[in-house]
C-alpha cells in the first residue's frame, strides 16, 4: 500500500493549484464582490448561482448543497475519488514531485490511477495521429478530405487512425510501460480467448476530452466492411474517466467562446462539430454515442451562466442597443423524423435551462457537414442565424402531421399540441402559443384552451412566472450575489459589485453587512452583536494580518454571545490563535477547518466566502497560488478588523461591570464592595480609552 504523502509536499500542492483556473474549467465564474466569484453549483442541480469561491483564500462553498472545502475537496467531489489521489492528481496537472514516509512502498508508477489513465489516453492519441499518414490510412484520409477538412483541419481537431490489426495500440502503449489493466480501465483495449487486443481497430478516431483538453476517450468511424463491430460509430465504453452522458466532445476547443458568448451549438457528430467551427461558428459540442441529455446540460448551463441575471430570468432573445444580452442554446437536427424524435427529446430537457432554446434545420435535411460541403462556410452561419425556437419547431412539427382541411384533422392535431403546449411552464407563453396554434389548426380558442388545461393537470406541471423577480436564501428582494452591475438587485447589488468601495458609504455598507447575515445558513438571527461576532470571524479567517495580535490577546469566550463563535473562537485557540505572518494562506485554512472539525468547517468555508463592506484589495484576486503566504491587510481592513475588535472588547467590559454592579447592589457597605468598586471604575476607564482610542469622540 502507498504510504502517506509528507506534508510539506501537500502544502506545495496546495499552495501552487490554482483554485480559480481548476473550478472555471467546469463552472462559469463572474465576479460577486472583492475577490469572490459565483456560478451553478457542480454539484446539485439549481437555477440561480449559489456556488461561491474565493480563490485568493483558496476555499469555495456552496449555500444551495452545503459543500465546500479547499481545492483537495473540490477535486474530491468533482473527480468521485480521494484525498489522496485529489492530491497526486494536482501535482501531475502542476508537476510536482510527491514524496512518502520512510519505509512505505512506492507505488508501480507516479500518480494516480485516475491519472495513468489519462496518460493512457494522451499516448494513445499520439500513437492515432502519428498514423494518419501512414499508407495504411488511406482510406481515412480520403475520408476527411472528401469532406473538405484540410490536413491541417485535421490537426487541429485531432484526427487519427487506428491501425487495422489485432494488438498495434496495446504494444505500443506496453512499450511505453502501461500495464494491460492500465488499458482495459481506459476502455482502449478488451480482453479476448487469446489475450488483450486493440478496441479501436482500423477507424477514423476523434479525441474526447474535457473542457481542460484532457483526453478521457475516443470516437471512432467506421472505414472497412469488413469490420468485424458493425455499427457505422462506436466511442470508448464508459470507464472511470468517461462517461457518454457526462461528456460532449470539442468542448475543449468551444468552452472559452461558450462561456463569453453564453452560447452553445448542439450538433449530433464529431464532423459537424468540426464544420461548424471552420464555418466561425466557434460554440459548437456534440454528444457521443448518446442523446442530449440532463447532464449535458448541467454542463451547458454552468458555461453559460445559465441563471437569473440581475434577477429577470432572460428566458427570451433580449437586446440592449443591438447586443443580444441573453443566453442561448440551438440544437441542430435533421428534418426526418428521427430528427423530430430528437427535438422532442430536447422540447422535455427544455425546462432544465433558463435561456430560450432554438432549433436550426437546415433544406433538404443536409447536417452540418453536407451542408458547407455543398453551400459553404455562409450557409452555415445563416443556419444558426435563423435558427427557430424550440417551442414553435415541435409544435409546428406536430400540426404537419394531419391535414387541417379537414375536422377529424383538427382534432387530431388538437390533441397531438395540447400535451407539447401543456408542458411549457410559463402561464404567459402556454396562452401565447395555445393562439398560434388555432390560427393554423382553424379551431375556436375557447377548444384549445381546454385540451391544454386538461393536459396541463394530467401532467402536473408547475406553474411559473419566467419573467417574476427571482428569491436566494429567502431574501424578499430577490437581491442576487450575482447580479450584473447596475441590475436592480436589492440594496447590497451596488456594494457587491467590483470595484466598489462600500467602506466609504455607511448605507452601502451596512446593507452588505445585512447581507452577510441573511444568506449565513448557521445562525439565524438578525441583531447588532450577532452581526459583529459574524464580520469579525470572517475578517479573522479572510485577512487574518489585519487583527490587532494585542487586542486579540485581550480576547476571552466572555466577549462573545453567539453560541457558534464561540466554538469557533475556542478553533481558533486549538488551532494555535493568530497565524504568524510566514505561514502560507492554505495552511491557515486547513489549519482552521481541522481544528473546528465536521461541524464547523461549514461554518468556516461561509464565512471564508462572505463578501465583506471594504474595498477591493488587489491581492485579493485569483492566482493566490502565486503568493501563497498570508497577504498585508490593507490599511481599510486593519481599520475595519479594529473597530470590530474594539467593539467586541468593549461589550465585554459592559458586562462584566455590569456583573459587578449587580454582585455590588447584593453586598452590604464595606471593603469587598469598595474593592468591586474599584474594579468597576478601571473597566469604565478601559472602555473609555479603548472608544477613544479607535473610535475617536463618536461614542460618549
Amino acid at each position: 500500500m502507498v504510504g502517506m504523502i509528507l506534508k510539506e509536499d501537500v502544502e506545495q500542492v496546495r499552495a501552487r493549484a490554482d483554485l480559480y483556473d481548476i473550478v472555471s474549467a467546469s463552472v462559469s465564474l463572474r465576479p460577486s464582490g472583492a475577490g469572490t466569484y459565483v456560478g451553478l453549483c457542480p454539484f446539485h442541480d439549481e437555477k440561480t448561482g449559489s456556488f461561491n469561491v474565493r480563490p485568493a483564500l483558496g476555499v469555495w462553498h456552496c449555500f444551495g448543497c452545503g459543500l465546500g472545502g479547499d481545492v483537495f475537496a473540490f477535486v474530491e467531489q468533482q473527480e468521485n475519488i480521494d484525498f489522496r489521489e485529489a492530491v497526486e492528481l494536482l501535482a501531475d496537472r502542476y508537476h510536482i514531485e510527491l514524496h512518502y514516509e520512510a519505509g512505505s512502498r512506492k507505488s508501480e508508477h507516479a500518480g494516480s490511477k485516475r491519472a495513468r489513465l489519462i496518460e493512457a489516453n494522451e499516448a494513445a492519441q499520439r500513437f492515432f495521429v502519428s498514423q494518419i499518414m501512414t499508407s495504411e490510412a488511406l482510406p481515412a484520409r480520403k475520408l476527411l478530405g472528401g469532406r473538405n477538412f484540410s490536413q491541417a483541419d485535421c490537426e487541429r481537431f485531432g484526427c487519427g487512425y487506428a491501425p487495422q490489426g489485432w494488438d498495434n495500440l496495446v504494444r505500443h502503449l506496453a512499450g511505453k510501460g502501461f500495464t494491460q489493466q492500465e488499458m482495459l480501465d481506459a476502455g482502449l483495449a478488451r480482453q479476448g480467448q487469446r489475450g488483450v487486443y486493440d478496441y479501436f481497430r482500423g477507424r477514423v478516431t476523434w479525441p474526447i476530452r474535457d473542457s481542460t483538453g484532457r483526453t478521457l476517450g475516443f470516437g471512432a468511424r467506421k472505414l472497412y466492411e469488413d469490420d468485424a463491430i458493425a455499427a457505422k460509430y462506436i466511442n470508448t465504453p464508459d470507464t472511470q474517466l468517461y462517461r457518454k452522458n457526462q461528456v460532449l466532445y470539442g468542448i475543449d476547443l468551444a468552452k472559452p467562446s461558450i462561456v463569453k458568448k453564453r452560447q452553445v451549438v448542439i450538433v449530433e457528430g464529431y464532423t459537424d462539430v468540426m464544420a461548424m467551427h471552420l464555418a466561425g461558428i466557434d460554440t459548437a459540442v456534440a454528444t457521443c454515442g448518446t442523446a442530449f441529455g440532463a447532464e449535458h446540460a448541467k454542463i451547458v448551463r454552468r458555461l453559460i451562466a445559465d441563471d437569473s441575471l440581475g434577477a429577470v430570468q432572460l428566458v427570451g432573445p433580449l437586446k440592449v442597443e443591438g447586443q443580444a444580452l441573453s443566453s442561448r442554446i440551438v440544437f441542430t437536427f435533421d428534418g426526418d423524423a428521427a430528427g423530430q424524435k430528437a427535438a422532442l427529446h430536447a422540447f422535455g430537457l427544455d425546462a432544465a435551462f433558463l435561456s430560450q432554446t432554438f432549433v436550426a434545420v437546415a433544406d433538404d435535411n443536409l447536417d452540418p457537414c453536407d451542408l458547407r460541403i455543398e453551400r459553404g462556410n455562409e450557409a452555415v452561419r445563416s443556419l444558426i442565424d435563423h435558427a427557430r425556437p424550440l417551442y414553435d419547431f415541435v409544435i409546428d412539427a406536430a400540426i404537419n402531421r394531419f391535414d387541417t382541411s379537414y375536422t377529424t384533422g383538427q382534432i387530431g392535431a388538437v390533441k397531438a399540441v395540447a400535451p407539447l403546449i401543456a408542458q411549457i411552464r410559463d402561464r404567459s407563453q402556454r396562452d401565447v402559443y395555445a393562439r398560434k396554434a388555432i390560427r393554423r389548426i382553424g379551431i375556436d380558442l375557447d377548444v384549445m384552451q381546454r385540451e391544454v388545461r386538461d393536459a396541463h393537470r394530467r401532467l402536473g406541471v408547475r406553474d411559473e412566472d419566467a419573467y417574476a423577480p427571482r428569491r436566494r436564501f429567502g431574501t424578499a428582494d430577490g437581491a442576487d450575489a450575482g447580479a450584473a452591475p447596475g441590475a436592480a438587485a436589492g440594496a447590497g447589488a451596488g456594494a457587491a459589485s467590483r470595484g466598489a468601495n462600500p467602506y466609504a458609504n455607511p448605507a452601502e455598507r451596512k446593507a452588505l453587512e445585512r447581507r452577510g447575515v441573511a444568506e449565513q445558513t448557521y445562525y439565524q438571527v438578525d441583531d447588532a452583536v450577532f452581526i459583529c461576532e459574524q464580520q469579525f470571524m470572517a475578517m479573522l479567517i479572510q485577512v487574518p494580518r489585519s487583527v490587532d495580535p494585542g487586542m486579540f490577546a485581550s480576547l476571552s469566550l466572555s466577549n462573545f454571545m453567539t453560541p457558534v463563535f464561540r466554538s469557533l473562537f475556542q478553533a481558533i485557540a486549538a488551532a494555535g490563535g493568530l497565524p504568524s505572518n510566514d505561514v502560507p494562506q492554505g495552511l491557515w485554512m486547513h489549519s482552521l477547518t481541522k481544528a473546528g472539525g465536521p461541524m464547523l468547517e461549514p461554518v468556516i468555508n461561509e464565512l471564508a466566502v462572505m463578501p465583506l463592506p471594504l474595498p477591493p484589495s488587489e491581492q485579493d484576486v485569483r492566482g493566490a497560488g502565486e503568493s501563497a503566504q498570508l497577504r498585508e491587510a490593507t490599511p481599510a481592513e486593519s481599520r475595519y478588523a479594529a473597530e470590530l475588535l474594539a467593539k467586541l472588547l468593549d461589550i465585554g467590559l459592559m458586562r462584566r461591570i455590569g456583573s459587578a454592579k449587580r454582585q455590588m447592589a447584593a453586598l452590604p457597605d464595606g471593603a469587598e464592595k469598595i474593592a468591586i468598586l474599584g474594579q468597576v471604575t478601571q473597566m469604565e476607564a478601559a472602555r473609555k480609552d479603548l472608544q477613544a482610542q479607535i473610535f475617536g469622540n463618536t461614542i460618549g
